[in-house]
């Protein structure tokens, strides 16, 4: 029973998602689905690439330490990566409620882009080589969050695990971006033809 509601979710979506995108111009949607053609080989290419758009994701991580610190330091600490992390899937239900769904597949490169950058973080939690930034502390002050968060946790041994499977997740976030926006590019570049 409930494995028939999902497939008839995922029918109900499909087809609003090609009725959505039936008649868009596909020229400037397929440049912003090849960008992130490019960012995602070089994320896999260069473990210490950073993309055009993660100074802003920088700026979302450190507003998340400011929103989430009020609910003790665990939290704070970890509140960087979660609003990093959410602020994507937000802009999934925003372009939802507008039924863009292709913005919705891009949303997926963004996550992507975020998780590779998280997976790189976590990687470093017991070097601490990358570079550490805070508009809020001193320098002296700045922890490294993945080290901090993972000590407390017990499982700093696990650190190149940890960001392998979030490093995992980004390629499949990233060929979700992919296989949806590409999709939705043939069905628009059809839909102009015709």
């Amino acid at each position: 029973m409930q494995n028939s509601k999902v497939s008839h979710l995922i029918v109900v979506l499909r087809e609003a998602a090609i009725e959505s995108s039936r008649g868009k111009d596909w020229r400037p949607r397929l440049a912003l689905l090849l960008w992130f053609v490019y960012t995602f080989f070089r994320y896999l290419n260069d473990p210490l690439y950073s993309c055009i758009i993660s100074p802003l994701n920088l700026g979302i991580h450190e507003l998340g330490h400011l929103l989430f610190s009020p609910f003790g330091t665990l939290i704070g600490v970890f509140g960087g990566t979660l609003l990093q992390l959410l602020v994507p899937l937000l802009g999934m239900l925003n372009f939802y409620r507008q039924q863009d769904f292709f913005a919705i597949f891009l949303c997926f490169g963004w996550l992507s882009v975020n998780l590779f950058d998280v997976a790189k973080y976590i990687a470093d939690a017991r070097a601490m080589s990358l570079p550490l930034v805070t508009p809020f502390g001193l320098a002296g002050s700045v922890i490294h969050d993945w080290n901090y968060l993972l000590g407390q946790l017990n499982l700093l041994q696990f650190d190149i695990f940890i960001a392998w499977l979030v490093k995992a997740a980004a390629v499949i976030a990233m060929l979700i971006c992919f296989a949806g926006g590409g999709c939705l590019l043939r069905v628009m570049k059809e839909g102009r033809a015709g």
